[in-house]
């Protein structure tokens, strides 16, 4: 199992180190923006819209949570495909954290990562404030109702452990056989996630993406959840992963014969 490593304060000034910690931050900013400009628009969809809008509504459907899982996996594999060579794509603090955990970034440099994520997130949902005259709430994360804290808590670390274990498997295993299609997959994934997870904790799986409509919003009541569960099955999803998965193939498939069927 790889260890971890602190990291050095000059990683803050190293070229490499910059343009990384840059493009963390106009990675996630882009993918808040649309992902919680997406949400937004949601809820103000024009006429033409509106046959579609009372079909869902007369089957229960809210139009939200319909929009929510496509846009985000969307979102996901693309902004993680155009960092994977640069910072490595993380958009969320809970995915640093989680490859930290498994000896593949300093924590220094994570908390460099997660800095700019941060104002990533935080950037893009004021500009959305500003672009819509305040006229649309932003979205913020919070539990349904009639589910608890310990509940919502233990659902985001379990959605959260999920996305990692997607990310060790699809994009940082040098045994994997996905190729390309890693970044599409971890979106996937992020996708079910929230058609899993959204109609209880809201699925945010992504302390920045919760920050940033939390600050501009001014809602704080619940934010902790969005802190304490990603950051809870993240790491764990790293240790785990590093500690059962990592290492030489176990698995070889059995040779096949012309008479097999």
């Amino acid at each position: 199992m790889a260890k971890l490593a602190l990291g050095h304060h000059r990683e803050a000034t190293d070229p490499g180190g910059l343009r990384a910690v840059v493009a963390e931050l106009l990675l996630t900013f882009l993918f808040v923006f649309s992902g919680v400009g997406s949400a937004m628009a949601a809820g103000n969809l024009p006429t033409s819209f509106l046959l579609l809008v009372f079909l869902l509504i007369s089957i229960k459907i809210d139009i939200v949570v319909l929009a929510s899982p496509p846009a985000h996996a969307l979102l996901v594999a693309v902004m993680v495909s155009a960092g994977l060579h640069v910072s490595g794509g993380h958009i969320n603090p809970a995915v640093t954290l989680g490859l930290a955990a498994g000896g593949h970034i300093t924590l220094f440099r994570s908390a460099l990562y997660a800095a700019a994520q941060l104002l990533g997130s935080s950037l893009a949902c004021l500009l959305l404030v500003a672009l819509t005259g305040g006229e649309e709430a932003v979205p913020v994360h919070a539990p349904a109702p009639g589910v608890g804290a310990a509940r919502a808590v233990a659902m985001e670390a379990v959605l959260t452990f999920s996305l990692l274990f997607a990310v060790y498997a699809t994009v940082v295993d040098r045994r994997r056989a996905v190729g390309a299609l890693g970044p599409l997959l971890v979106g996937l994934v992020v996708g079910a996630n929230i058609l899993a997870g959204g109609p209880y904790s809201g699925a945010s799986m992504n302390p920045a993406r919760s920050f940033g409509p939390a600050l501009a919003a001014g809602e704080w009541a619940d934010h902790w959840i969005y802190w304490v569960g990603p950051l809870i099955g993240g790491p764990l999803a790293g240790l785990v992963y590093e500690g059962l998965f990592m290492g030489p193939p176990g698995h070889e498939p059995l040779p096949r014969n012309d008479g097999d069927f």
